[in-house]
């Protein structure tokens, strides 16, 4: 019997590379899938290889001038009237910078999202999940925040164009998703809640909850910012009540989520301050709204996560676990400080630049309590009602 979930994965993947610096590093593929396969989760039968995103595509989401611009821009040597033109498109920047071999292997990305929905709207897979997936800052005709394009926008689009279905967009990650939010803004058909830490201290600035879509689209996007310092209570309280409302009121037939993994206490670019916990308990919360209401139809993408070594391949593989009804997931319940694969453990600790967690969970009882703990959970739960104001 074939399995109910499909991997969208491919080595190639992981040459996405702006620089050797860069935050952005897709090792953190490779760690995870060496994870799930020392830990007997990934049978290679699940696995589908990603294919590369046509142009008609791109076109859906993107500009013909910025991918004509992303194209020039991935030569080995651009030409310099390109050089010139590079920040009108957003890719002249620190964050998001050209590199060699841009185009191709950023569409590549775009083609194993849209082979994910694919997978699931076709009725080949219930779930598929594409970890290279998820970069969601790209927008209509600019790179921005490590996002060349945008592959979860794409693979909305070709949802909507080829199977007319209403899709659900929940973005996890501790970034707003704001390219995604603007590219359906004024859709009906399409739903995009966000939860992440406060626009006033954070890339990109967006995502407050007065953002709610326009015109007939208006309610159909959500936003749940959080304060830094935000712990796994509050998070998960926030992100249960305002992802069951919007469910009931949208009613969707399918759900896309990505799954940045950086809203961890660990993750240098934020400063939400949650734990493993709430990786294992956000995607049950999504595969059972997607059970309950979409006939099992999910797609996640991966996302953000900076600390590739201690957080994102443990985060990854919880989701898979959670999407797969791994038997593990009871495990856990069972055990929260259960132990990692010794073997994924010697393997990688040697390159890892910290000491390697020991467990698929974190010891939240050693960690130092937040101080300000009651001020931040009452103003998550003031956001959290004015989030669900049109929600009832």
């Amino acid at each position: 019997m074939k399995p109910r979930s499909r991997f969208i994965y491919n080595e190639n993947e992981t040459r996405y590379h702006f620089h050797d610096t860069h935050p952005f590093n897709q090792r953190r593929l490779l760690l995870t899938v060496d994870l799930l396969r020392r830990a007997a989760a990934l049978p290679p039968e699940a696995i589908v290889a990603p294919q590369l995103a046509t142009e008609a595509e791109l076109l859906r989401v993107h500009s013909a001038a910025y991918i004509e611009a992303v194209r020039q821009l991935s030569k080995p040597e651009p030409d310099e009237h390109w050089i010139r033109l590079s920040g009108r498109y957003g890719l002249d920047t620190e964050d998001t910078p050209y590199f060699p071999g841009m185009h191709d292997i950023t569409s590549y990305v775009v083609g194993g999202s849209i082979a994910a929905a694919e997978q699931v709207m076709s009725g080949a897979a219930e779930h598929a999940l594409h970890l290279a997936g998820g970069l969601h800052h790209a927008l209509h005709g600019k790179g921005a925040g490590f996002c060349v394009y945008n592959d979860a926008s794409a693979a909305i689009a070709h949802i909507r164009e080829k199977y007319q279905a209403r899709v659900l967009y929940i973005d996890t990650d501790v970034h707003h998703g704001d390219g995604v939010q603007w590219c359906f803004y004024a859709d009906p058909n399409v739903c995009t809640l966000s939860i992440h830490e406060t626009g006033k201290y954070l890339f990109p600035g967006t995502g407050d909850v007065t953002e709610r879509g326009e015109g007939e689209a208006f309610g159909t996007s959500i936003n749940m910012p959080v304060e830094p310092y935000t712990e796994d209570e509050s998070w998960m309280d926030c992100f249960a009540e305002v992802l069951q409302a919007t469910v009931r009121r949208f009613q969707p037939d399918v759900i896309v989520s990505q799954h940045g993994c950086d809203a961890h206490a660990s993750d240098p670019l934020a400063h939400v301050h949650c734990s493993m916990r709430i990786y294992r308990d956000m995607p049950r919360l999504i595969r059972k709204a997607a059970l309950d209401h979409c006939g099992g139809r999910w797609i996640a993408l991966g996302g953000g996560g900076y600390d590739i070594w201690r957080v994102v391949p443990r985060a990854w593989s919880l989701l898979w676990l959670v999407m797969t009804d791994h038997p593990l997931v009871e495990q856990l319940a069972a055990d929260p400080l259960l132990p990692l694969p010794a073997d994924w453990l010697q393997a990688w600790q040697g390159a890892s630049p910290d000491p390697l967690p020991g467990t698929w969970l974190d010891p939240v009882g050693q960690w130092t309590p937040i101080p300000r703990r009651q001020a931040i959970e009452e103003r998550n739960r003031q956001v959290k009602e004015l989030a669900l104001m049109y929600l009832s």
